[in-house]
């Protein structure tokens, strides 16, 4: 049998952009629930039908992309744009990767995150139909996107989302969205196809998405050291000061990753491009270690 196109789909689904949906389970760490086995289950429901809601979404982004990206110098190897998958193939997978998302949703979780998977599905929709056409508009939704998922994942888990944790993902993510298309434009730039045909922005936003992006990280590391100023922390941690040790890594992994960004050595994701980075390994035990050492 040919596994060729079995290989091409999954490509397709764009399956290690699924570590997105982890912050499905991050209210849950944060209310210290992670010994509830039934909590940790509904964790996961939520996690596999943002799974293969997003993987469907994908697939219609890229046949809706397929003749934008055989000119991107990085994307034109993508299954639809290379023409190993036919977009006919595509909205059957698309479909049926759907139609699994909706029934775990329906079958195994509540009313209300079945509406939020539903706002997701929508609001993608329109984003790689016209969203992303529309300059900062496009960053707002990349950036909602993350903390929509937050949301769903307290509503899928029964634990409430502080306030505090809204604010920092809202500036956290918003650096990222701006850091992907940052890099986005400067590989484009940088291979001599102009600015991407499906996106408005231009060589001169380079120096604002500098500005922007780093400035908005910082500022989610501000609240992070806010909230460990508030009375929150103490409730929940035995030695909130160990907290105040990942202010450093914080500020560390976000201007290097920006430096790598501005150098451009940064031409994917920011997110995959952190799977594939040992530093951001080194880092993320790190802050483990920290909050670990902090609640014990």
């Amino acid at each position: 049998m040919n596994k060729e196109p079995f290989t091409y789909f999954l490509k397709a689904f764009r399956i290690p952009h699924w570590s997105k949906n982890a912050l499905l389970f991050v209210p849950l760490i944060a209310a210290h629930k992670v010994t509830e086995p039934t909590l940790v289950l509904h964790g996961c429901y939520a996690f596999a039908a943002f799974s293969l809601a997003a993987s469907s979404l994908y697939v219609v982004n890229d046949i809706l992309d397929r003749q934008e990206d055989r000119h991107h110098p990085f994307k034109r190897d993508r299954p639809f744009a290379s023409g190993r998958l036919t977009p006919k193939q595509g909205v059957v997978a698309a479909l049926v990767l759907l139609a699994g998302s909706l029934a775990v949703a329906l079958l195994l979780l509540p009313p209300l995150f079945v509406g939020m998977l539903g706002i997701y599905v929508g609001t993608a929709s329109l984003y790689s139909l016209y969203l992303k056409h529309i300059v900062v508009v496009d960053l707002l939704v990349l950036t909602g996107f993350y903390v929509l998922r937050l949301y769903a994942g307290g509503v899928s888990t029964e634990t409430p989302v502080s306030p505090w944790l809204l604010a920092f993902s809202l500036f956290f993510f918003l650096s990222l969205a701006v850091m992907k298309r940052h890099a986005d434009l400067l590989a484009v730039l940088d291979h001599g196809e102009g600015p991407p045909s499906n996106r408005g922005y231009h060589a001169e936003d380079l120096g604002l998405f500098r500005s922007i992006g780093p400035a908005s990280g910082y500022l989610s590391t501000l609240i992070l050291a806010l909230y460990l100023n508030s009375e929150k922390v103490v409730e929940l941690y035995a030695r909130p000061a160990f907290l105040w040790a990942m202010l450093p890594l914080l500020l560390y992994w976000l201007t290097r990753f920006w430096l790598r960004t501005n150098r451009g050595q940064l031409v994917e994701d920011p997110i995959i491009f952190a799977l594939k980075d040992p530093v951001s390994y080194v880092t993320g035990v790190a802050v483990g270690a920290i909050v670990l050492a902090a609640a014990l």
